[in-house]
């Protein structure tokens, strides 16, 4: 009994970290390690990977504040580019969380996978854009924020291994790229988390302490280390030149990507 709480505090220590350094939500951390928990424990329940799924998203809010309010004080996040992606998150999110349940995360792995791989390699090669830009147009902001959201609020993720990419392509500076990324984690978290909040309601055989898929317990002991050590990995990130900061973030993916196709 003892065991479980250290590994959800020293899940939410990584997790706020990475959310910190790389603008990503933690959910790559969290996900599978709350479903190890889960599924381990005795009479473990036929929604654990919904639970665990739900669970890091809840996470996501409050570790994504905590390390979006570091990057906000060094002036790196670009709140236009949030603003205008947040109408697509939020609907994709939603939407994700609610076909969670009749589509299996498994089917997109494979694809999740390469696209982490292209986008690897894109980075160690060393492409730099031309010039910085603050801006993307209204139609792909809608696009890509929807695309981003649904996708993220499926795998139980923040949306910085799609997000942060995605304004790369689009001429965003890295480090304001991992800055307004860890800003659109909260509108993803949000959103999602209340879609597995309502459509777990009435699901049979949860634990304890359950709101919808959402594992209370596991939230707050989480939430506990990510919100202390989200803001030491945004210093960190600030501190690290740019060309360290891709690469760390390119090998990142690319270690993502090899175990979304081989695992």
């Amino acid at each position: 009994m003892m065991t479980e709480p250290v590994l959800y505090l020293l899940t939410g220590a990584v997790a706020g970290v990475s959310a910190g350094l790389l603008g990503i939500g933690g959910g790559l951390i969290i996900v599978p390690m709350l479903f190890l928990i889960f599924s381990s424990q005795p009479g473990a329940t036929d929604h654990a990977m919904h639970i665990a799924l739900a669970t890091s998203l809840a996470t996501i809010i409050v570790t994504s504040a905590s390390s979006t309010w570091a990057h906000h004080k060094r002036g790196a996040v670009l709140w236009s580019v949030v603003a205008a992606l947040s109408p697509g998150i939020i609907v994709g999110a939603w939407l994700g969380a609610q076909l969670a349940s009749v589509l299996p995360s498994d089917i997109l792995k494979p694809v999740f996978g390469v696209f982490e791989l292209l986008v690897a390699l894109h980075l160690l090669l060393g492409h730099q854009p031309a010039s910085a830009a603050n801006s993307i147009s209204r139609t792909r902001s809608l696009v890509g924020g929807t695309v981003i959201g649904s996708i993220s609020s499926i795998v139980g993720i923040g949306g910085g291994t799609l997000t942060v990419p995605f304004l790369l392509w689009h001429n965003i500076a890295i480090r304001n790229a991992v800055a307004s990324s860890a800003a659109c984690g909260f509108p993803v978290a949000a959103a999602g988390t209340a879609a597995y909040i309502v459509s777990g309601w009435n699901a049979d055989g949860l634990p304890s302490g359950s709101l919808g898929f959402v594992n209370l317990t596991a939230f707050l002991l989480i939430i506990i280390t990510s919100v202390l050590t989200a803001p030491a990995g945004a210093s960190l990130a600030h501190r690290l030149p740019q060309a360290t900061l891709r690469l760390i973030f390119a090998l990142f993916l690319l270690v993502l990507g090899l175990k979304m196709l081989l695992f």
